[in-house]
């Protein structure tokens, strides 16, 4: 009989086992960019505009799953990173460049996520000198002191609390015929502060640390051409999960704070406070949470990026798992971007918004940068042979490259010319 009962749960068990182990880099990079600036954007769409602009977030999904498809098939295939293809194909002038822009960017992303995690904690009283700290710390070890699989299992762990965030759209209680509605009937205003939003929203979405991430990540965990297929989905079922977030995002705050007459909130921490007269405690420790996971996640995975491209621009050893004196300047960069990051998030009054404003226009030129060699590198058949974008896949990548890159530099001239 006892062998029975543990026949009954092994295979269900195998099952979840499985499951989990088809969860990987794609799943990750999405969801790193669901980040504490990404949730107060959303954030702020949902609070400005309601559901007006949900039907633009199946668009931009198509585009981020296009795009993290093509990343993940070239890491793939060729068995090296974004950034060391560049370097390869195009020189060490452009990889260099790209690299820079990455590094002042991530650099001001990932201060900007460890201010979340210390806003976060904060909406249960606990002081940002000792969340904020500690959470650096157990970023560090298990980035540095494990391997490349138990901190693949982490940052999984760490997309768990995304789920917070459907939860509490449906303690908003939306009109949810009004959410159809707006997802397939595109609605538009003339605005500038919409089209501004429009544009940031996009940006937000797709990040250019996300497909380096993935890219370099793809290679580490060993994937050969076999493997394509599930690789590939992989992708493109993370880039749903993460835009579904923040559908949910836009769909829990357009159902309270658009509706209660808040236009406008300052971060993520203040959308969750704002929630709670509209939809109870509990939908604002549910946005909390989501903000602490999504936090901790963008602050583990943007260390990592940088110095994936660092190494592979520069030709230096590189890989999670690695000891010190194996890989210095990749362990190093990871050390001092956690280090950095924690002691600024800690100072009263850090200028955030202004940090965000500066980085939001060093992304906005690494993206088209960024896009362009993804396409370029994706359809090339000496590169990638048989496995190359074509026909309508690489038209449709084309068209996103165009229409993100655009949208991007508007951006840029928008924050630039401070309309």
């Amino acid at each position: 009989m006892r062998f029975q009962v543990r026949g009954r749960f092994r295979p269900r068990r195998s099952r979840i086992v499985v499951f989990l182990g088809l969860l990987g880099p794609g799943l990750i990079a999405a969801n790193a960019g669901n980040d504490a600036g990404g949730i107060a954007t959303y954030s702020e769409v949902g609070a400005k505009y309601g559901y007006t602009l949900l039907w633009a977030m199946l668009l931009i999904t198509v585009s981020l799953a296009l795009v993290q498809r093509s990343a993940a098939r070239m890491g793939t295939v060729t068995g090296k990173g974004l950034a060391e293809l560049i370097r390869e194909r195009y020189g060490i002038r452009w990889s260099a460049f790209a690299t820079l822009c990455l590094l002042v960017a991530n650099f001001g992303i990932c201060i900007s996520d460890f201010v979340g995690v210390g806003a976060a904690l904060g909406l249960a009283g606990i002081p940002v000198q000792v969340s904020v700290p500690i959470a650096g710390l157990a970023i560090w070890l298990v980035i540095v002191r494990g391997s490349y699989r138990s901190a693949e299992r982490v940052f999984i762990w760490l997309t768990i609390p995304f789920f917070a965030y459907p939860i509490a759209a449906i303690l908003a209680h939306p009109d949810w015929g009004q959410v159809g509605h707006s997802l397939v009937v595109p609605q538009v205003h003339t605005s500038p502060a919409f089209l501004l939003l429009f544009v940031a929203m996009a940006g937000t979405t797709i990040t250019p640390y996300m497909g380096l991430y993935l890219q370099s990540a793809v290679v580490e965990r060993g994937t050969t051409v076999a493997d394509l297929k599930s690789e590939s989905a992989e992708a493109v079922g993370g880039s749903i999960f993460a835009d579904l977030v923040a559908g949910f995002i836009i769909i829990a705050t357009g159902a309270t704070l658009y509706v209660g007459g808040i236009h406008s909130i300052g971060s993520a921490a203040d959308a969750a406070k704002a929630l709670e007269p509209f939809a109870g405690q509990y939908a604002e420790l549910l946005f909390g949470i989501g903000l602490l996971g999504a936090s901790l996640l963008a602050a583990a995975i943007l260390p990592i990026a940088t110095s994936y491209a660092v190494a592979e621009s520069l030709g230096f050893e590189k890989g999670i798992g690695r000891r010190r004196d194996e890989a210095p300047v990749f362990i190093g960069l990871i050390t001092a971007m956690i280090v950095i990051s924690t002691l600024v998030a800690m100072v009263p009054g850090v200028p955030v918004i202004s940090l965000l404003v500066g980085v939001q226009v060093v992304n906005g030129l690494l993206l088209p940068i960024n896009l362009f060699f993804v396409w370029r590198l994706a359809r090339n058949e000496e590169l990638m042979g048989e496995h190359r974008n074509k026909g309508a896949v690489d038209w449709v990548t084309a068209a996103t490259v165009g229409i993100t890159s655009t949208l991007s530099l508007i951006l840029v001239a928008v924050t630039v010319l401070g309309l």
